[in-house]
């Protein structure tokens, strides 16, 4: 049997070009919103990665996580290229004397980030337009296809929505281009998950609700097509999820003004002495509680 090897290859080219035609440090740190953000290229990367990692089965659905994550991978170097090289010879736009003698005040002024250049010597980070760290908690990856392929979709909403902006924000026809190829990659990921995600259901692989495997007989199954209106607006009681058949064909949604069950409030809770919550108890008793409690050597 043939041993397979898993690698990761770098090949010294970008997947398209990133060149802008001139520096600017400003937009480069508006630039890395769609680099370290939450809906960034380094968190879809991961995240497919982390998807095709965690997939339970062989087959097209992970040799697609696969792929598309090492995609990513090349955007994320793509920006992370672009960035450096708005960063490279670039003006700080001050003209006043005696901000421009203190760089550090100059570059604050100028609206560029500051650690751009202290912390990455003028190159990208693994940050947002804020200098937000990346968080691996952006990653969504539950090991239900049908759950994680939705939220890629969502991702890739998020991320062409924030590109789109981004490409009105510069005149640079350089950065525009490369922003152009990544709202075409957008446009295709966008489709691709949403496609995955039908798939899964026509082959009933995964169906709705997700997970579709548990039960539902073991739901609240009086109130899982109701839409309970909590606003003093009317206007939602129109929508297609106020009455008619529900997308997962096991009801009818119906509408209710407010809930359609209540229970009464428990009393509050009584936690352990040594919490030190105010209680109705006398203090001293609380105290002697606490005491005897330690004595008993009780967790």
């Amino acid at each position: 049997m043939r041993e397979e090897i898993h690698v990761f290859f770098h090949k010294q080219e970008l997947q398209y070009k990133a060149t802008p035609a001139k520096p600017d440090a400003v937009y480069a740190r508006k630039l890395q919103e769609v680099l370290g953000g939450q809906y960034g290229e380094i968190t879809v990367a991961l995240q497919y990665n982390f998807q095709a990692w965690n997939t339970h089965i062989p087959g097209k659905y992970r040799d697609l996580l696969f792929g598309i994550a090492a995609e990513e991978m090349g955007h994320v170097e793509m920006l992370a290229t672009m960035i450096a090289q708005l960063l490279e010879k670039a003006p700080l736009g001050i003209t006043d004397d005696a901000v421009q003698s203190d760089p550090a005040i100059a570059a604050v002024v100028g609206g560029t980030d500051m650690q751009q250049a202290i912390v990455a010597g003028a190159g990208a980070r693994a940050v947002d337009s804020m200098g937000n760290p990346w968080q691996g908690s952006y990653i969504t990856a539950s090991g239900n296809l049908l759950a994680d392929f939705t939220a890629n979709a969502n991702a890739e909403m998020q991320g062409r929505l924030q590109v789109a902006r981004l490409y009105h924000m510069t005149d640079d026809h350089g950065v525009r281009d490369m922003l152009s190829f990544l709202l075409a990659r957008d446009t295709m990921h966008q489709n691709q998950w949403i496609a995955a995600a039908r798939e899964l259901q026509e082959s009933k692989m995964e169906l709705l609700p997700v997970p579709s495997n548990f039960p539902q007989k073991k739901e609240a199954t009086e109130v899982s097509y109701q839409y309970l209106n909590f606003s003093d607006g009317k206007a939602a009681s129109e929508g297609s999820w106020a009455s008619g058949p529900t997308p997962d064909g096991n009801g009818e949604f119906s509408y209710h003004e407010g809930p359609t069950t209540s229970a009464p409030m428990p009393p509050p809770t009584h936690v352990d002495s040594r919490f030190y919550g105010t209680t109705e108890l006398p203090n001293t008793l609380e105290k002697i509680a606490g005491t005897v409690q330690d004595k008993l050597n009780r967790e």
